[in-house]
């Protein structure tokens, strides 16, 4: 046995001694704050009857917490999972290292390391042996000390406010994500939590749920969270594809944009859905289907009202495995679809948004207003889901269809207030922490009809959304 395996196996059975000792007994009651907002703050992440793998899972409250469909726990602790079996016997907790852990031939949803990184001796070990319980849309989801919080953790645990701690892995959030990437994870966003971590009447819950997400309170708090992906080859290598057209009054485009929109993948099929137009846009639709034989086109009358109903309606007639959204008054080239299509096929992206604020513009593509109300609100959805979104309302959006239903499934959550559409996935694709990609495309002007947007009245209800999701994926 070298020096560095005899310093591996001293580190484990000193933390293996000392973990066993705290979880003989139940948490400090002091601790209950702290507890109670990281497990606020991971049900908030993880949507409950998924499969999770906890590592480092203690007693099994979080895991607990998350109400997994399977919840499986791991801790090198017998007095911890002891004690997690005793009061969650319908989980499973298994005895073992979390660095080389074997559960066979097996994925989950979600997998949560809850200050275990802090603790390990290999983190870099740790994060490998990850990998193969995750599949591709398997999300993986950290939290760990600020490295500010070294001399006040050790204070706390000498006045019996917290656990007294061993040397630690301080582990800055450049750190970790030069880990993640080198271990074979993609980083997708990070923030932090619990400013107070003791509760304090109104100025602990004030404080932990606004000012430790703003500048310059957020380098002050305890806590990082880190939400990462493996980086693995997709499911289907050669997905097929919908595309989705919302069609208003917009007869003089059809024609084109049928001859236009490219074939993709294992097959393309066209969904038109109409929308009540005060023109014969859907007998032109009728007209240039019937005359196209070599293209898959469906169409469908739309029964709702917005640009929103009429993409959720013909997201539920597609059958493709990647989902696209095109408007019909051919803006956005259709010859640009296959840039999307590329990055959502080799994994690069889960989610492809369309961005018409890079390239200049044709003359009358966007009025002056437009791209001001664009620009303020591609900062505040940027700073509201920590992904970079640099035009929220481009109407090209593409995803997996998989991942469509997920948030469908999920739409309580958000409402159903947004008649655009845009905002409905946005918000849906970061509360799954999608890896969200964008790509400019050159806007073009409108040749035919008028749009159907109204700036003052839907710029006063993108407000309105921005301040309630704002609520909901921001200040939880």
């Amino acid at each position: 046995m070298n020096t560095f395996e005899s310093e591996a196996i001293d580190y484990r059975s000193e933390r293996l001694k000392y973990w066993n000792d705290i979880n003989a007994f139940a948490p400090r009651a002091q601790s209950a704050y702290y507890r109670r907002k990281l497990i606020s703050t991971y049900r908030q992440l993880v949507p409950e009857n998924l499969s999770i793998l906890e590592l480092g899972c203690g007693q099994g409250d979080l895991l607990f917490a998350l109400n997994p469909s399977h919840g499986v726990g791991v801790d090198f602790s017998k007095s911890a999972i002891d004690r997690a079996i005793s009061f969650h016997p319908h989980l499973e907790f298994i005895l073992a290292d979390a660095q080389n852990v074997e559960l066979g031939e097996r994925y989950f949803d979600y997998i949560i390391v809850s200050e275990l990184v802090n603790d390990v001796w290999d983190v870099q070990t740790l994060l490998e042996s990850l990998k193969k319980y995750c599949s591709p849309s398997t999300r993986v989801i950290f939290n760990f000390y600020s490295h500010l919080w070294n001399i006040p953790l050790a204070i706390a645990g000498k006045i019996g406010v917290a656990s007294p701690k061993l040397a630690q892995n301080w582990l800055a959030p450049q750190d970790m994500k030069n880990l993640l990437e080198i271990s074979g994870f993609q980083p997708l966003r990070h923030w932090t939590e619990v400013l107070i971590p003791i509760r304090i009447p109104f100025i602990s819950d004030f404080s932990n749920r606004y000012l430790t997400k703003l500048f310059p309170f957020r380098y002050l708090s305890m806590a990082n969270f880190m939400v990462a992906r493996p980086l693995l080859v997709p499911k289907v290598i050669t997905p097929s594809v919908s595309v989705i057209v919302a069609a208003r009054n917009e007869s003089g485009h059809i024609k084109e944009l049928i001859a236009r929109i490219p074939e993709m993948g294992a097959g393309t099929e066209i969904i038109f859905v109409e929308g009540h137009s005060s023109d014969d846009t859907y007998e032109v639709i009728e007209r240039e289907i019937a005359a196209h034989t070599n293209k898959q086109c469906k169409l469908i009358k739309q029964q709702g009202k917005g640009k929103g109903d009429a993409v959720r309606a013909g997201f539920d007639l597609a059958k493709g495995d990647v989902l696209m959204i095109l408007d019909a008054d051919i803006t956005v080239p259709p010859e640009d679809l296959p840039r999307f299509y590329a990055l959502i096929a080799n994994g690069d992206a889960e989610f492809v948004n369309g961005v018409r604020l890079v390239y200049p513009m044709e003359g009358d593509a966007m009025r002056f207003a437009n791209l001001i109300g664009n620009k303020f609100f591609s900062w505040a959805f940027s700073w509201l889901l920590g992904q970079s979104i640099r035009d929220t309302l481009c109407g090209t959006k593409v995803l997996w269809r998989e991942d469509y239903n997920r948030i469908a499934e999920n739409r309580s959550y958000f409402g159903d207030f947004d008649p655009f559409g845009d905002f409905d996935l946005l918000f849906g694709a970061a509360r799954l922490n999608l890896k969200i990609l964008e790509v400019p495309i050159r806007y073009r002007a409108r040749r035919y009809g008028e749009t159907n947007i109204s700036r003052w009245k839907h710029g006063w209800l993108l407000l309105r959304m921005v301040a309630f999701a704002a609520r909901r994926i921001k200040f939880i």
